[in-house]
């Protein structure tokens, strides 16, 4: 069984990583576009990618915040909708989750 502190420092250190790669795509982003129209085209949808890939991530940086807001409040590993725990595995997978694995169907 998996503690709640080193559930933490796992979210703490996936929260880390997330916002570096938001930076990354934040910095290739600002990048201005070349001349060439073909090159433009190209960068676009390279822009397009790292968007979605931007929006991803920052969802994902939403749902570590609160996974740590209810380990600050005693709340992590019970599911949000109906109280019960969720299991070590699910958390194992997706130590984010809010939801049990009935909730989340």
């Amino acid at each position: 069984m998996v503690s709640v502190e080193d559930r933490r420092k796992a979210l703490e250190a996936r929260l880390s990583e997330l916002e570096g790669r938001l930076q990354q795509i934040e910095q290739e982003l600002d990048q201005p576009a070349d001349k060439d129209w073909e090159e433009a085209a190209i960068e676009r949808e390279d822009d397009e990618v790292l968007e979605s890939m931007g929006e991803a991530g920052l969802q994902e940086i939403e749902m570590i915040r609160a996974a740590l807001a209810r380990i600050d409040a005693g709340e992590y590993g019970y599911c949000v909708r109906c109280g019960e725990p969720i299991a070590e595995e699910r958390l194992d997978v997706v130590p984010a989750t809010p939801f049990c694995r009935n909730c989340a169907r």
